[in-house]
């Protein structure tokens, strides 16, 4: 059994779940609109330049889940996964999944988006496994902080090793798809690195190492 791992913004989704749940609030009046969606632009463009804080980026992102209750933010989780993603879930990511889970493979998806936001995509996509940055709850209320290491950049190859020393498996033949540069640490370490839509940083990169390169768009 090998394991076959996902990035999920822009591979797996032909968006970014992230950057779409700060559109969701602004658009619902949420938070303070202009300010925040400008922040909200910045931080992704950041993101697709490699110049992330992601603690920066964090403290932002992250206040929404601690400013209201979660009753709230439930209800409003449903209506965003309704609006906004499950018109952008992939078809042919859906069948790519389904190909390994044929296989035998163990399906993962590797995130930096948080927990929040990703855990109920990884169960529309009928995933099992998720490694995603993980929001702080204090006696079941957010507070606005992080918890432990983020997955991003290297720090997805942190939380995967501690992932892979808890299921008591390992890396031997093992996938990783994504469309971004920021993944090249964890495709640096995978038996075989795919690059799925991918951005020019990242396509360099790939056909520099002959990785393989594909879409599913």
């Amino acid at each position: 059994m090998a394991l076959a791992i996902f990035d999920l913004d822009n591979t797996l989704l032909g968006g970014d779940s992230d950057y779409l749940w700060g559109e969701f609030l602004v658009e619902n009046n949420i938070v303070d609109g202009a300010a925040f969606q400008q922040k909200n632009q910045d931080f992704y463009d950041q993101y697709l330049a490699g110049t992330m804080d992601i603690f920066e980026f964090l403290a932002f992102q992250l206040k929404p889940l601690a400013d209201n209750s979660l009753e709230n933010l439930y209800q409003w989780r449903e209506q965003y996964l309704q609006e906004k993603i499950d018109p952008i879930i992939l078809q042919a990511g859906r069948e790519l999944i389904a190909s390994h889970k044929q296989q035998g493979d163990e399906t993962l998806i590797i995130t930096a988006t948080n927990s929040f936001i990703t855990a109920p995509i990884a169960d529309k996509l009928g995933i099992p496994n998720l490694i995603a940055t993980e929001a702080e709850m204090i006696d079941g209320i957010y507070t606005g902080q992080v918890a432990g290491t983020p997955s991003y950049q290297a720090g997805k190859v942190t939380r995967l090793h501690q992932w892979l020393e808890g299921h008591h498996l390992d890396l031997e033949g093992s996938y990783f798809y994504s469309d971004s540069h920021n993944d090249i640490p964890l495709l640096d370490l995978v038996d075989y690195p795919v690059a799925v839509d991918a951005d020019a940083k990242l396509q360099a990169a790939a056909a520099e190492q002959g990785w393989k390169i594909i879409s599913l768009r």
